[in-house]
């Protein structure tokens, strides 16, 4: 596969980190702060969108910056696995951004130049991630993407702030410095070099006993080093970061955190290791199976919680489990239905959350067990969760029907009935700890005293968390465009 030369992917990374100082000298400025932040999030989608023909011609597009030893350089290669967790986290960018202005307004919120600097960064951190051509770029990124984010679950200042930022940044800084970084020179030392491989950068490695021991226990220190996929027990950052402003749990849950950990799972599997390695080594069966309990166990906590955005915690550690179990199967359709669940759920997930906000925002309420008839008074906003979580629950016409029914298949193409099994009766667990928030909100009363007018959130609020929840049931009537550009990436890996 040739790659073009091109500085594309470097302006992508650079648009926002750029935007940082008009947004800080803006601060005085509200209106003109976030014209600077609206501005560069639609020139670092229009710049991702821009990579997309040279790439469905088969092509790759990047540049190395710099070499620090023989094998490790700092460079960009996009390439279509890249360029999808890309466009979605640029696409739903924009969104954020202004769901944020209206969110931040509303409740005047404090800070808010440090909140969409540290956006900005965010933002920045995960394209660099996306476009890495090699596990040293990946790493950089992955770790700024951890301090971008710290100041952002900081950002309340309270005692439980600084706890749950603390506990953040010790289990993912902790991991990677322990465990990933230690991987990743343990690959150098074996390969000889960090760049990606469709085929697998170790794939040719493999070969006495020590050497296979030695893969063995470095697939191992990826996944422990990885604690941004949350897979149990590496998953309590996760609710204690819930602390962070809605918007922020939206970053954290849907866009950018998070789904760089399944997204470097998804690299470490395919391109470092390789299907054929995983296969002949046998040791991809036991990441399922810990994905697997993960994603039952979750459920289960989620099912508990009375915190709106705790359950939706809880919701998305199992979730994210989906996505590291499918393409753990090594099966065609376990690979596929584990991208296409990256994309399907972030944009089920970030509806979720923007409509915690909303409530949060228009009702002052927080828990699950507030929510008695509140589809009398938001009745917008309350359909909108509907579709968001349907979809999460994988229910026909919405897009989490897809990618669920390829992981199902996949599980059965690998001849693991039993995983199979997890996906429903996780399925089935969906259902139990979303279905009763629907129907509380639309078939329960209102408590006396708060009968009145319709409140919906602010449209700068509502036209965000509209499109997304829009955009689930696209997915599912109109799928084609992913699905080629799956379908592209599988081929690649033969």
């Amino acid at each position: 596969m040739e790659m073009i030369p091109s500085l594309t992917p470097v302006y992508a990374v650079l648009v926002s980190l750029i935007a940082i100082i008009p947004i800080y000298f803006s601060r005085h400025n509200p209106n003109l702060r976030e014209f600077w932040t609206i501005l560069a999030a639609v020139i670092k989608f229009i710049i991702v969108l821009s990579l997309i023909p040279p790439l469905i011609n088969g092509h790759t597009v990047g540049i190395n910056l710099f070499e620090i030893l023989p094998g490790i350089s700092f460079g960009f290669r996009v390439d279509l696995l890249g360029l999808i967790f890309a466009l979605m986290a640029s696409f739903l960018w924009i969104l954020t951004s202004f769901y944020s202005i209206g969110y931040m307004r509303s409740l005047k919120e404090h800070n808010q130049t440090r909140y969409f600097i540290c956006f900005a960064g965010s933002l920045s951190a995960t394209i660099g991630a996306a476009f890495a051509s090699n596990l040293f770029t990946m790493y950089i990124f992955y770790e700024a993407l951890t301090l971008f984010t710290y100041p952002l679950i900081a950002h309340e200042e309270t005692d439980d702030a600084f706890r749950g930022a603390r506990i953040y940044l010790i289990y993912l800084l902790g991991t990677s410095i322990a465990f990933l970084l230690p991987a990743i020179i343990g690959t150098y030392l074996q390969a000889g070099s960090l760049d990606f491989v469709n085929s697998g950068l170790l794939s040719q490695t493999m070969g006495s006993e020590a050497g296979t021991l030695f893969l063995t226990i470095m697939f191992f220190m990826y996944i422990i080093g990885v604690a941004k996929a949350a897979i149990m027990p590496l998953h309590s950052w996760l609710p204690n970061a819930m602390v962070a402003p809605t918007p922020v749990s939206a970053l954290l849950h849907a866009v950018a955190v998070v789904k760089m950990g399944v997204f470097v799972i998804l690299r470490i599997v395919l391109n470092v290791y390789g299907i054929d390695l995983l296969s002949r080594l046998g040791i991809a069966t036991i990441l399922v199976y810990i994905a697997s309990i993960t994603i039952i166990f979750a459920s289960v906590i989620a099912l508990r919680q009375d915190n709106i955005k705790a359950r939706l915690a809880y919701s998305t550690i199992s979730q994210l489990s989906y996505i590291v179990v499918g393409v753990s199967l090594l099966t065609i359709s376990g690979i596929s239905g584990s991208i296409m669940h990256m994309v399907i759920h972030a944009f089920s997930k970030i509806t979720l959350f923007f409509w915690a906000g909303a409530v949060a925002v228009s009702l002052k309420k927080k828990y699950v067990s507030q929510l008695n008839g509140i589809g009398v008074r938001m009745p917008v906003s309350m359909t909108i969760f509907s579709i968001g979580a349907l979809s999460l629950i994988g229910l026909p016409p919405f897009a989490g029907f897809i990618s669920k029914w390829m992981l199902v298949s996949g599980a059965l193409e690998a001849n693991m009935l039993i995983i199979a099994a997890v996906f429903a009766t996780s399925s089935f667990l969906n259902a139990c700890y979303f279905l009763p928030i629907i129907y509380t909100a639309f078939f329960k009363k209102l408590p006396e005293g708060e009968e009145g007018t319709i409140k919906e959130a602010p449209l700068a609020m509502l036209i965000p968390m509209g499109i997304t929840a829009a955009i689930t049931i696209l997915l599912f009537f109109i799928p084609g465009s992913l699905t080629y550009l799956v379908n592209m990436i599988l081929q690649g890996l033969n």
